[in-house]
């Protein structure tokens, strides 16, 4: 089976989708949106420097996705306005990635897979690197659950609780930079915040509970995979960009039947 490689390829879509749903509830929960932007922006720059050192994309992606997530978090706490910063990191972590890739001649013609993301070629070492880390993910967030869930929603509450937002924050900031490096094969940098994103508000409108958007988030995040990859075998379109499509069409309809 996995010698077929659309078959390889659904199997790595719904490994990220399975903790898109999870992880993408939590960035829209706490208005994280921008944060996974720069978080994923700042992967083309480990790209770069996993391929210029000869390591694992994975790993280089992981490291400096962690940086960034990290550096944010400590010049908010700071002071610093959250906008500002997650703006002007955003975009120069794409800038000096994009930069600093042109001067690796092996990554200048594979560009476009690491932006937009290459899932059609995934291989079964890609595909035991995808699930093992959707699977560390999830572990992790379901340990601390209920403490991610009380900091998300209200900090005050949870440091009565005992419950340090500022550890919880770090949780969540390690869980992305995980996510986007699995994620960079199969929608590429650009599209990822929209895999954590989009789903997850499709979800919030039709659920009751954060357990139940959850659910939600993740059966949609894998319908949008198993949707946006038939389309483009049909179709012969860019199977990233059509998975983040089949997920926009699904937001747009949620919207008719969303919760008031």
């Amino acid at each position: 089976m996995l010698d077929d490689f659309f078959i390889r390829a659904i199997l790595a879509g719904l490994g990220v989708a399975v903790v898109a749903g999870p992880l993408g509830s939590f960035v829209v929960w706490r208005r994280m949106a921008y944060f996974g932007d720069s978080t994923a922006h700042a992967a083309i720059l480990g790209v770069a420097i996993s391929l210029a050192f000869n390591v694992s994309i994975y790993a280089g992606t992981v490291l400096v996705a962690l940086a960034m997530a990290l550096t944010v978090s400590a010049l908010v706490t700071r002071g610093q306005a959250m906008d500002t910063i997650l703006g002007v990191l955003s975009h120069s972590a794409l800038a000096i990635g994009l930069v600093a890739i042109s001067f690796v001649p092996q990554a200048r013609s594979d560009l476009s897979a690491y932006l937009f993301g290459d899932i059609l070629a995934v291989g079964r070492a890609d595909l035991a690197l995808i699930w093992a880390g959707a699977a560390a993910v999830l572990a992790v967030l379901a340990w601390r659950w209920q403490r991610l869930l009380t900091a998300s929603v209200n900090e005050e509450l949870a440091m009565a609780a005992g419950i340090d937002p500022r550890v919880e924050r770090v949780v969540l900031s390690l869980a992305l930079a995980v996510v986007v490096a699995l994620s960079i094969r199969v929608v590429g940098s650009l599209l990822i915040s929209a895999m954590l994103i989009v789903p997850a508000a499709s979800a919030r409108g039709l659920s009751r509970t954060p357990e139940w958007m959850v659910g939600n988030a993740t059966l949609i995040a894998a319908f949008s995979v198993i949707a946006g990859l038939s389309a483009s075998l049909h179709l012969d379109t860019p199977a990233g960009p059509s998975i983040v499509t089949a997920a926009a069409a699904i937001f747009a309809v949620s919207q008719v039947f969303r919760r008031g």
